[in-house]
């Protein structure tokens, strides 16, 4: 973990002063008077963990050479929104754990963390209207609004086994991949500048955030708790049906279809995950959709081999590589 995190900050040493500011800015926008809700607030800043999304709109900018005073900002509302849907998450998923700490949803309970949930995502849209361009809190509410569909979505087509690989992908990109791909849409257009460079940015934003929840789908599989800091196995016992369970699920005869489907679906099981493990070959379709993510990010490189070389750009391209092989 030690190696993981030295690496990470070696990768964002060309924005390392913006990232400070953002991380100052973070955490003046969390502070509030009540002490209940500064109680929540402590402890939910130690969720805040690698800031990828936020380090994405500076690096960015430094690459594409549009970086502003107000790309510190920028790039802490787009980590307070995802602050907010790790809240939110939680309570769809159940889980327990984040950042080896107890999640709200936990440690309080579900009204308390939908309610903080919706107190961060005021503070980000609240500071969005500071800024100078009303860029930032257009695209951002629209990528909002486009992560709640594909949360939606997701909950809607739980247990479906014959859903297709571009249907998983539509509602990752969704879900996931939009922050990501707003997060590098801005760094390069913030205030509002060249918007076919915006437009291919947020294009390997995508990619690169597809290639994350990928990866994440994996390691809920594979993972230890331990290891990865969350709860894991959540998506069997929510009825999500993954990248890796529908490559596993395809090929699989119909007996094995059967008792993957009784694995989700069946009373009184005590671990999903161990049970769907013991019914079919997990770790092909684990397998396979590690090379998809790989295809993706290399799609996002191919974006990046665009730009001017620069300190920004290789560190880009190392937080790329980075995705797929993070293991927490």
């Amino acid at each position: 973990m030690k190696g993981s995190k030295a690496a990470l900050a070696e990768l964002l040493l060309p924005v390392a002063p913006e990232m400070e500011r953002m991380r100052a800015i973070l955490s003046a926008q969390i502070l509030e008077s009540s002490p209940a809700v500064s109680d929540m607030t402590d402890h939910v800043a130690r969720f805040q963990g690698k800031q990828l999304r936020g380090a994405l709109v500076l690096l960015t900018g430094e690459a594409t050479g549009n970086t502003t005073d107000e790309h510190a900002a920028v790039a802490a509302i787009v980590e307070l929104i995802h602050l907010a849907t790790l809240v939110h998450d939680d309570i769809l998923d159940g889980a327990e754990v984040r950042r080896r700490v107890a999640c709200v949803n936990q440690r309080w309970d579900n009204q308390i963390a939908v309610l903080l949930g919706d107190f961060l995502y005021a503070r980000a849209f609240a500071l969005s209207t500071q800024l100078s361009s009303r860029l930032c809190s257009r695209l951002l509410a629209d990528t909002t609004r486009t992560l709640c569909v594909g949360e939606i979505e997701q909950s809607t087509r739980r247990f479906d086994f014959e859903m297709s690989l571009a249907d998983y992908e539509k509602i990752a990109g969704q879900k996931t991949a939009s922050l990501y791909s707003a997060a590098c849409e801005l760094g390069a257009r913030y205030p509002g500048g060249n918007q076919e460079l915006g437009a291919r940015m947020a294009e390997a934003g995508r990619c690169l955030g597809l290639a994350f929840q990928i990866v994440d789908d994996c390691l809920d599989l594979t993972a230890r708790e331990e290891e990865l800091g969350k709860t894991v196995g959540t998506d069997v016992e929510d009825g999500k049906v993954t990248l890796p369970v529908l490559h596993a699920y395809r090929a699989s005869g119909e007996h094995a279809r059967a008792a993957i489907r009784d694995a989700y679906t069946q009373p009184d099981v005590p671990d999903r995950r161990a049970a769907l493990f013991a019914v079919c070959d997990v770790s092909a379709g684990v397998a396979e959709a590690e090379a998809r993510a790989r295809a993706l990010v290399d799609s996002a490189l191919e974006i990046l081999a665009t730009l001017p070389p620069s300190d920004a750009s290789r560190s880009m391209e190392g937080l790329f590589q980075f995705v797929l092989s993070r293991n927490q």
